[in-house]
């Protein structure tokens, strides 16, 4: 399946402190910051595990064990890690930046990003790269939905059935422009109903049962497996993750009226942030993200598809997650569109719901 090219823990708060107090001494790409055994990761949600045993989770530890170098982790939705990163342009505090479409593109045209092809990434499709090597995929994945299988059992087939009373204040999803997969409920809108137009007249409506903001997608989840929210949007991977502890959250996609499911690949794709302070670190840390171990580990450990083509797991959830996308039609959004038009889309969801 050809792809393209999304929360904040405790444990964003207590690194983001510690982030914070290494910047002190460690800035902007210093000879002195270049010596030390760490490495400052930026990232969108939902790679790390709930109870540490996601895959970010193994694969720094693993990587920390071969090379001496500590990961220093921030997280939040893929708007708020750019836009942060952006603020520090002029004293640079991350190393790596892990976020999903169409912000990774809009880092790119930022400036934030500086090129470097981690090894392995000749293995990665070239549509899940940026031609000028600013960015790679590390895990492919889609764009979806969940649903609380307790509450309902049967998951709703269409955006239309959202309308009804019965998800009045039991629906949520993330804030478009902020979270990842929040900008992705605008892209699928916009595909399943045939424009900007339709697709803002529909959300205008769906605005009478959603719940209000959230930047983050992962604090969805538990929500919906509480039954607090009957449905949320989210991302196969994340919410594949999280159900191994959360049994009662079911993946689904939405089509419009009777039409077959859609869903557009949503990839994590990480950069080597200009200027890093700790640039040589960020780029052996990008090299074993795309190695053949952490990339055999995606599906195993972090319920998620390799970028690497060559890559072919077998394991249990790698079947699991192919069954999920059997029978749902995957189009290619027009990343270029959205990343140009991306604040004319928002503002227009903005409008039209009046957030």
């Amino acid at each position: 399946m050809r792809t393209l090219l999304t929360h904040a823990k405790p444990v964003a708060a207590l690194t983001g402190a510690l982030v914070l107090a290494a910047s002190l001494t460690a800035c902007g790409g210093s000879s002195d910051a270049s010596d030390e055994k760490v490495v400052t990761v930026y990232s969108a949600d939902g790679l790390k595990g709930e109870a540490g045993d996601g895959w970010y989770d193994k694969v720094f530890a693993d990587f920390e064990k071969q090379t001496g170098i500590k990961v220093k982790y921030v997280e939040g939705g893929s708007g708020e890690m750019v836009q942060r990163a952006l603020r520090e342009k002029s004293n640079t505090q991350a190393d790596v930046l892990v976020t999903l479409p169409p912000f990774i593109q809009q880092a790119g045209s930022k400036g934030l990003l500086q090129a470097y092809a981690p090894q392995g990434s000749d293995r990665v499709d070239g549509a899940d790269k940026a031609p000028d090597g600013t960015w790679t995929s590390i895990v492919n994945n889609y764009f979806g939905f969940i649903h609380n299988k307790k509450e309902l059992p049967t998951a709703p087939k269409s955006w239309e059935e959202l309308l009804d009373a019965t998800y009045k204040d039991r629906l949520q999803y993330s804030t478009p422009g902020v979270a990842g997969d929040g900008t992705a409920v605008l892209i699928k809108a916009m595909h399943d109903f045939g424009g900007r137009e339709p697709a803002m007249e529909y959300l205008k409506k769906l605005q009478a049962n959603n719940v209000g903001p959230s930047s983050s997608t992962s604090k969805l989840a538990p929500k919906v497996d509480k039954g607090e929210l009957l449905v949320a949007n989210g991302d196969v991977q994340m919410n594949f993750a999280q159900s191994k502890s959360m049994p009662n959250l079911g993946i689904w996609f939405p089509a419009k009226g009777d039409g077959k499911p859609t869903t557009f690949a949503l990839p994590y794709a990480a950069g080597l942030v200009n200027k890093a302070p700790h640039a040589e670190n960020g780029k052996k840390l990008l090299d074993f993200l795309l190695s053949e171990g952490a990339q055999r580990e995606v599906s195993a450990v972090g319920g998620g598809f390799p970028a690497r083509k060559d890559v072919k797991p077998t394991d249990a959830n790698a079947l699991a997650l192919g069954k999920l996308l059997e029978g749902v039609e995957v189009f290619e959004p027009d990343w270029a569109d959205i990343d140009e038009n991306l604040t004319t889309y928002v503002d227009a969801w903005k409008s039209a719901t009046g957030s």
